[in-house]
């Protein structure tokens, strides 16, 4: 190639998009374009999602339906395909390959031309055609002008046959002057991948990763089998659906067998007449002698007899999922094997693990520079999510979470975990925690888990608190009886150096815990006042809104405090700081005591940070209107572009953020404590899995800013 076409070729990967396909069969190409679709969502502004060919039939592409229900692109299902199979092998019977280019490239330019970026979806090889071979994807990707993203299955293959179909593939690429992004092995069993390293050793036009296997992604879940069945559902949340099925087993004997028969893991199929079985699984998931069934599956058309149902209904979350379906326990045993494991969009669980998979043995940064894509300086919610969970994971913290025995805790613990993200410990009774983990079919095995009534720590923190607050008339006995409190524990924990960051509140009210913060960590220097802040997610930005948890009736130098801490929590988290000091009055028009408190503060602020983009008092719609700001605030540098804003009371803040809250579907990220020496984090007792994890990842990052290592 010339000097002058590789310079037209490189100057092009500004408007270059990714096509990611399989080299073969069975590639697990699914797993990396999640990673790769969670990226861009990260660096790329708005993400569309397309396919060449998607199978014919009224059902809706899977794929497409995930990335929709995950990503919420705001693009019409049909905008998302180039055709169906059944048009594209008509097409290509009729020898009419060059149509049939046609109609998929002009779908794809129509999404890109609303588009950032698109990430491209290959076909899935279902079909023995010459349109559904590695040489159509090839064609297509250069057709569209796209990266390729090749994936080459690494599964019940040595490392000599690997070697050879990566040799096949950089010949077929030769053959089709494609341009590559990188090249995936994926699936490689563990013992393999650095014999396998060393051989790839050698210089190559483009990187080459490798993906281990990983057998729980190989597992289907209760989620799958519903879907390839059209199973009834009985009983079961979502929690139930994402449960993998290790195995399958027919229930078809007496109890006292059956029992005997029973593994961890179990999707036991079994008769809707089987009463017994019905019953003897649900006591033997709550028996401490017998393993965890993953679900039942009823066969014959037939529900439970009502009286079990009634007890099924009564027992309030069922412990795993009921299913029903139509055909005999022969028939359904022999179709439920052939039920693949794939992605679902509810299955927190898989995801975590197939993101934390991939990002693990992908160098995502060098994948970036190698997009070139133009990156947005718009900050998003996805973005601001994605940097988030990527800036956690760079530098590990260790985050210690005092509601051990919490459900949604321990969730959000596997979820962070599975990640990759921090470090974990849970506080509590280890024999109940570890029951409750095995109860809800959670993989934290490796989590650290500390008893504080019984921990070897605990006479060393008592003496730290007694040292600490013996001015205060604390004795050593009573800092030995406040050590078995898991929010002393905890607070102690991070004082002390054996962890970097606490969140609690999930099940403990604010005081209980941040009160421990407040007598041990206190404030860092520079700060007179531990204040709070809230991450306004909203449909295409970030705002961040202060003091909406803590302080009820700041004073103007409190205010002015609240602001510049605001600011620099902003910039923490990537948020350009223009802050507005928010009242009832814009400028110099309004008068009185509220009024000029907020005055006060912002000369204040001004005088200490001179640098910061803030002004005040504004009203709200000045702050973000640019037309109103034009008419009330003519030339300011914050009026209509606010980023940061300080609200002059509890009362006004608490409920504008929950105004904006659930008037606009707006994601709300905290409360976020700042000025304090050391993180500790507040929940809301209402809070979700997401919300624990997103305010768990916060943390970590505040952690790393202090620079405290453990």
């Amino acid at each position: 190639m010339t000097n002058s076409s590789t310079e037209k070729k490189q100057q092009s990967f500004q408007s270059r998009n990714l096509y990611i396909t399989g080299a073969d069969r069975n590639s697990g190409k699914s797993i990396i374009m999640l990673a790769m679709m969670e990226m861009l969502t990260g660096y790329a502004g708005k993400i569309g999602f397309f396919r060449p060919i998607i199978q014919a039939g009224d059902k809706k592409d899977e794929l497409i339906q995930f990335i929709t229900y995950r990503y919420q692109p705001d693009i019409p299902y049909e905008a998302m395909y180039g055709c169906k199979s059944d048009h594209a092998r008509a097409l290509v019977a009729d020898e009419q390959y060059d149509e049939l280019h046609k109609i998929i490239l002009g779908k794809y330019r129509a999404l890109k031309a609303k588009c950032d970026f698109v990430l491209c979806m290959g076909s899935d090889y279902s079909h023995r055609d010459a349109v559904f071979e590695f040489d159509f994807n090839a064609q297509v990707a250069n057709n569209l002008d796209c990266q390729m993203m090749p994936v080459i299955p690494g599964s019940r293959q040595d490392n000599i046959q690997i070697l050879n179909s990566l040799a096949h593939l950089k010949h077929e690429l030769h053959q089709h002057d494609s341009d590559v992004l990188a090249v995936i092995i994926n699936g490689v069993e563990p013992g393999q991948i650095e014999p396998l390293r060393a051989m790839l050793s050698h210089p190559n036009d483009f990187p080459i990763y490798i993906v281990p296997v990983e057998l729980s992604l190989e597992k289907p879940t209760i989620g799958n089998i519903v879907h390839a069945m059209g199973a009834k559902i009985f009983s079961g949340d979502n929690n139930a659906l994402s449960r993998e099925v290790h195995q399958y087993k027919v229930a078809a004997m007496l109890v006292p067998d059956f029992l005997d028969y029973v593994e961890t893991g179990d999707l036991i199929i079994t008769p809707g007449d089987r009463s017994d079985i019905i019953l003897a699984s649900l006591m033997a998931y709550h028996s401490t002698n017998y393993p965890q069934i993953s679900g039942l599956l009823l066969t014959g058309n037939q529900k439970p007899g009502k009286q079990v149902q009634a007890l099924i209904d009564g027992l309030g979350d069922a412990p795993f999922a009921i299913l029903g379906v139509d055909s005999d326990t022969f028939t359904t045993a022999m179709r439920i094997s052939q039920v693949p494991a794939r992605l679902h969009s509810h299955d927190d669980r898989k995801i975590a693990k197939a993101l934390g998979l991939v990002e693990s043995n992908l160098d995502m940064s060098e994948v970036r520079l190698r997009l070139r894509s133009n990156l947005t300086h718009k900050m998003t919610p996805l973005m601001f999510e994605y940097d988030l969970l990527q800036r956690a994971k760079a530098k590990k913290q260790h985050i210690v979470l005092p509601e051990g025995t919490e459900e949604r805790i321990l969730r959000a613990a596997e979820i962070l975990l599975l990640r990759d993200v921090v470090k974990i410990t849970l506080l509590g009774n280890e024999t109940e925690i570890r029951q409750k983990i095995q109860s809800l079919a959670l993989k934290l095995d490796d989590v650290e888990i500390i008893d504080p009534m019984t921990s070897e720590l605990r006479p060393l923190f008592a003496q730290a608190y007694y040292e600490a607050r013996k001015h205060k008339n604390v004795i050593y006995a009573t800092a030995f009886d406040l050590m078995a409190d898991v929010s002393y524990f905890g607070t102690l924990m991070i004082h002390l150096g054996f962890a970097n960051g606490m969140v609690s509140g999930a099940v403990h009210s604010t005081q209980h815990t941040i009160r421990p913060a407040f007598e041990i960590i206190k404030t860092k220097p520079g700060a007179s006042i531990v204040s709070s802040v809230f991450f306004m997610c909203l449909e295409d930005e970030v705002l961040v809104y202060g003091d909406c948890a803590v302080n009820p009736n700041p004073t103007a130098q409190e205010l002015a405090d609240i602001a510049i801490n605001s600011a620099e929590t902003a910039r923490m988290f990537n948020i350009e700081p223009k802050v507005a000091m928010l009242s009832y009055s814009t400028g110099d028009s309004g008068k009185g005591e509220a009024v000029d408190k907020v005055r006060e503060a912002v000369k204040i602020a001004k005088a200490l940070r001179p640098d910061l983009k803030l002004e005040g008092p504004m009203q709200y719609d000045a702050a973000v209107d640019s037309g109103v700001a034009k008419t009330k605030l003519p030339g300011s540098e914050v009026a209509g572009q606010a980023t940061v804003f300080i609200f002059p009371d509890l009362n006004t803040g608490n409920n504008t953020y929950k105004a904006v809250q659930r008037s606009s579907d707006a994601i709300a990220v905290g409360p976020v404590l700042q000025g304090l020496n050391k993180p500790v984090n507040d929940l809301s007792r209402g809070c979700t899995v997401p919300d624990i994890v997103n305010t768990v990842i916060i943390t970590a990052i505040q952690a790393q800013e202090v620079g405290n290592t453990c």
